[in-house]
This record gives C-alpha cells, structure tokens and sequence, in this order.
C-alpha cells in the first residue's frame, strides 16, 4: 500500500479507492475444497459459513484466524450541537472518552469478554467541526487529516478490525452524509439518536435539511467533509485501509455504516471486505444497509454506538472460524456422506 503520509489530497484517496484489492481467490478455492468435507449438510450452519469464507478471503489466508481482533473507536466533536440536535451535552465526549479509559463502558466488557484489543482515537475533542448548515463541517485539509488518523489503526498482522465511534451529534452527521449521498427526504434519514424528544427531532431534521441543501455535491469525498465530523473521516479512512492491507472489517451501526457508505458511493465494491455487526434501531440504518447491499448479522435492538454491536458480532467469527478449522471431515469421523 502506498505511504499513508503521501495521502495529501482527495485525488490520492481516489487513487487508493480506485486501486483496491479483490478477495483471495487461493485461500477461497481452500476454504471451498474444506467446507463441504465438514460433517454436516451442505449450507446448514448458515452465515457462520459465510462469515468463514469471508474471513478466509479477505485475510488472504487458510484456515482464517482471529488470533489478533482490534477495535477502534474514533471521538469526534460536532459544531451543530449547538443547534440542539441531541439529548446530551457536548461534554459528554470528554466523559465517556475518559470512561472507556477507565474500563467502564460496555465496549470495555465486550471486548474482555470476546478477547478483542480496544483503543480509543480522540480527534480534537476540544476544536468542534463547524456549523454544516452555513458551509462545509470541515476543509479538505482537516478532512484528510482524520482519514490519515483512522489509515493508521489498520496495521499489518491484524486478523480483523472493528470500528466504531463516540461523539455527540454525530447521527445528524450520519443523517446529513446519507441524505447527502441517496437524496430522498431529510426525514427518512433522520432518528432520535441519543433519545431527543419530538420537538429536538423536528430540529434535528430541519438541521439535516439546511445543511445538506448547503453543501450539495455529487463527488462522496466532498459530502464526507461537507456534513461529516472528524471521527466519520478517521473511520472512512479504517476502512479503506484495511482494504489495502488485506483486514477484513466489521462495521458497528448507523454512523459507522455511513462513513463506509462514502466508500460504497464512490466504488460500489469498496465494502465487499466489511460485514455489518448489528442492525441498529436508528431508522435510518436500515434504509442505508438496503443501499449498500449488506445484510447486518445480528438484529439487537441496539443503538449505543462504541462498536458495540461490531464487537458483539465478533463472538459469531469466532465461532465461525472454531468450526470450519475444528470441526472433523466425513472420512476423519467415519460418517456416512450423502450419495
């Protein structure tokens, strides 16, 4: 993969999305040759199948490993909170930055408990993007500087990454990027996030409006940097990548899958190395998995953010990989195959 600090201009991103690497057809013809000797039915453990191909692909190896899982959580902080576009205050992003530091957030535990490494980005908690409904959130330079931040996390050696994010506000950026990027009405795109009320919704939506109609662009870089925050950028940038060095990705909910859906917009192959952990109760997430194709693998009625639903969804690879690689062939068991 290229320098990552040689990324100093949208064109070069576009270069890295237009060069990205396909699957590994070696490791998938192994995996292939494998699977159908495991002792069961053709298909009948379902997605875990899916997900162990997947991983075989994408890691460009066989059997696929998940000896080394990393989880990235990117804090960004958002000028149109002073819009009142959520139920928290800004402050709330220094606090839980500090609480995922202590060890007391629930991405803390699920990553204890499914053996998954866990940092936390920090993008200038304290320099809050600027006010998207009266120019762009970001300049170009300011945008390349946290995609470059989020490039750096997807080091050589790791066998998966998990992405998430933290900041107040940061739905109606999500809202705003979709919107900007699949058109349709501010309001489909728009949810409660942290919880607002109806009357914080009815602004949270004009906000997504105003600033979409601001900042209209066909080119999905421009959206990011237009509407988007700091650790939307970082995430896009995990993302790509990961691609270049051959990580696969599982994405967590709306926010996250909005900064990949700039990738999808721009090449709709730029997501075939992410899965999608959980469906969130965001409204908006749906719609936007139907818009890149992805089908999320767990339904929780979740919407906390900090990877949370990614890291959940660790625990089916896993037990996917635990399958494929331990489970014995036909002829190892001495079980009848099918005729």
């Amino acid at each position: 993969m290229k320098d990552l600090s040689a990324i100093s201009s949208f064109s070069a991103v576009r270069s890295l999305i237009g060069s990205m690497p396909g699957p590994d057809e070696q490791a998938l013809a192994k995996w292939q040759e494998r699977e159908p000797q495991l002792t069961k039915p053709a298909g009948s453990l379902g997605r875990l199948e899916e997900i162990s191909r997947f991983l075989s692909a994408w890691q460009g190896r066989h059997p696929p490993r998940l000896d080394k899982v990393r989880a990235r959580v990117f804090a960004g902080s958002h000028g149109v909170m002073a819009l009142g576009v959520s139920a928290f205050p800004a402050e709330v992003n220094f606090q839980m930055v500090a609480n995922f530091q202590a060890g007391g957030a629930a991405i803390n535990q699920l990553c204890k408990t499914f053996g998954i490494e866990l940092a936390v980005e920090t993008l200038e908690l304290d320099r809050p993007t600027a006010d998207f409904t009266k120019g762009p959130a970001m300049s170009e330079e300011e945008c390349l500087t946290a995609l470059r931040c989020g490039m750096a996390v997807a080091e050589p050696g790791v066998d998966l990454l998990v992405i998430g994010e933290m900041g107040i506000g940061n739905t109606t950026s999500a809202a705003a990027i979709c919107h900007g990027l699949f058109g349709g009405v501010a309001a489909d795109w728009t949810g409660r996030g942290t919880g607002v009320d109806d009357e914080h919704l009815k602004i949270k939506i004009d906000v997504v409006e105003r600033g979409v109609a601001a900042n209209r662009s066909d080119d999905p870089l421009t959206v990011l940097r237009s509407v988007g925050g700091r650790e939307l950028a970082a995430m896009t940038g995990a993302i790509l990548a990961a691609r270049h060095r051959r990580i696969p990705v599982l994405l967590d909910g709306y926010v996250c899958t909005a900064a990949a859906a700039v990738l999808h917009a721009a090449d709709p192959r730029a997501l075939d190395h992410c899965l999608v952990g959980h469906t969130s109760v965001e409204p908006g997430h749906r719609r936007l998995l139907e818009k890149i194709g992805q089908r999320a693998l767990l339904d929780m009625d979740m919407r906390l953010g900090e990877a949370s639903g990614a890291a959940l969804a660790v625990g089916l690879a896993r037990a996917a990989v635990a399958c494929h690689t331990g489970m014995a062939t036909f002829a190892e068991a001495g079980v009848s195959d099918k005729h």
